[in-house]
């Protein structure tokens, strides 16, 4: 008599150690979530925002209390206005206490009500960029600067409300159409694949190139490639300065060589003249990053088996021959990845550029749009709605590498 067994991985043992497994992962996926996902989200949504910095804040009425004129003309005046200028505000309220030095020679207009010393004033709904001024004609008692002090230090109570332009559930495409008017965005788009393309095949060919310099071994190797890891680790703010101090126009070391050496008769301003400016940051993008290839390759090196290149050697192959056949295949694996790894965060690089030309020269790639449009001219819709096209751009890269050239590679 044989006894059914529930088919595996529907038990209840199953069910228990998938619900311990959710549970451990609970932190991982909460925290995933509201580091990356939700500010990602919030991006997409401020990118369908058409409104500016200021306008991040929620609008509220903004009073401001003063004692003016003098003699019969003395008055109190409530200046009241909504910070909005296209929000409507609900319930406008202010209540204030009348200094004690203070008399009124009036009674308070409508929407007023005057209780002892007690003033409030129900504006009701305030339109877009409204304004309300209240004035109360009054006589004082005492030192005249000292009423004054009294009555402006004394903050009134105002209240009321509206919706967030952030957080309101109109949409408007705005951003986009501005973003791709013109051909200002193409002209940007491009600077950014040529940094990012040429960048990041310059810096794996770099890597590889110097990975077979320091294949073997030899006295000073450990030297050597800490040398060579300098650029990577360096600070970033102090090798771009010194790239800019190096080829100054008017004092730069680069620039008096080639002076010197008669390759030019005039001084080259290499980071602010097009296209030499893309040029320029493309290379330093080149020489700083090329370490982190060349870690990675030398490693991939190592690992693969001499006897094939004792069997190489034996067959008569040339060094180029055990390159391209024996080497090259194991290397397509790890320069695929950093082919991805480095495509990536070159296309999402700012502060090189930022610190060698500020954008500048023809060197604005999509990042430091971001950065222009954002923080400044304040446009914060606009810079979201660039950053959502930087996200959709690796999206599509990421798809493209995944479904064709990772295939081919076996990852």
């Amino acid at each position: 008599m044989s006894t059914a067994h529930p088919p595996t991985g529907t038990g209840a043992l199953a069910k228990r150690e998938a619900r311990l497994a959710w549970g451990l992962l609970a932190p991982t996926v909460i925290s995933v979530a509201l580091v990356v996902v939700l500010p990602l989200l919030a991006v997409i949504w401020i990118s369908f925002k058409p409104f500016t910095l200021s306008d991040m804040r929620p609008p509220a009425p903004i009073v401001r209390e003063s004692l003016r004129g003098s003699g019969d003309d003395l008055r109190i005046e409530y200046r009241i206005r909504n910070s909005s200028q296209d929000e409507v505000i609900s319930g406008v309220t202010l209540a204030d206490r009348i200094p004690d030095t203070v008399t009124l020679r009036e009674a308070v207009p409508a929407p007023c009500k005057l209780s002892g010393r007690e003033l409030f004033c129900d504006f009701g709904d305030m339109d877009g960029g409204a304004r309300e001024r209240l004035r109360l004609p009054v006589g004082i008692s005492g030192d005249p600067d000292t009423v004054e002090a009294a009555v402006e230090d004394s903050e009134p109570d105002v209240t009321g409300g509206g919706k967030s332009v952030l957080t309101s559930g109109g949409l408007s495409l705005k951003n986009y159409a501005q973003l791709f008017d013109g051909g200002e965005f193409w002209t940007v788009l491009w600077v950014t694949l040529f940094y990012t393309v040429f960048g990041t095949i310059g810096a794996l060919l770099m890597g590889l190139f110097a990975a077979l310099l320091l294949n073997k071994s030899f006295r000073g190797q450990g030297f050597i490639r800490g040398l060579y890891l300098f650029p990577y680790v360096a600070p970033v703010i102090a090798v771009a300065f010194t790239w800019v101090t190096l080829f100054d126009p008017f004092s730069g070391s680069a620039n008096a060589l080639l002076l010197q050496m008669g390759v030019t008769s005039e001084a080259i301003n290499f980071f602010g003249e097009r296209p030499l400016a893309l040029i320029m940051v493309t290379v330093f993008e080149i020489w700083r990053y090329f370490p982190l290839s060349f870690l990675f390759i030398l490693a991939r090196m190592q690992s693969i088996d001499s006897s094939m290149y004792e069997a190489a050697d034996m067959d008569g192959a040339s060094p180029f021959q055990k390159f391209w056949l024996l080497s090259l295949p194991q290397l397509l694996g790890i320069l695929s990845v950093l082919f991805l790894l480095r495509f990536i965060w070159t296309f999402n690089k700012f502060d090189d550029i930022f610190l060698l030309t500020g954008g500048n020269a023809g060197t604005r790639t999509l990042t430091v749009n971001v950065y222009e449009q954002a923080f400044a001219i304040s446009n914060i819709g606009a810079g979201a709605a660039v950053a959502v096209v930087i996200l959709l751009c690796l999206l599509s890269f990421s798809f493209v590498f995944f479904k064709y050239i990772s295939r081919e590679e076996g990852l």
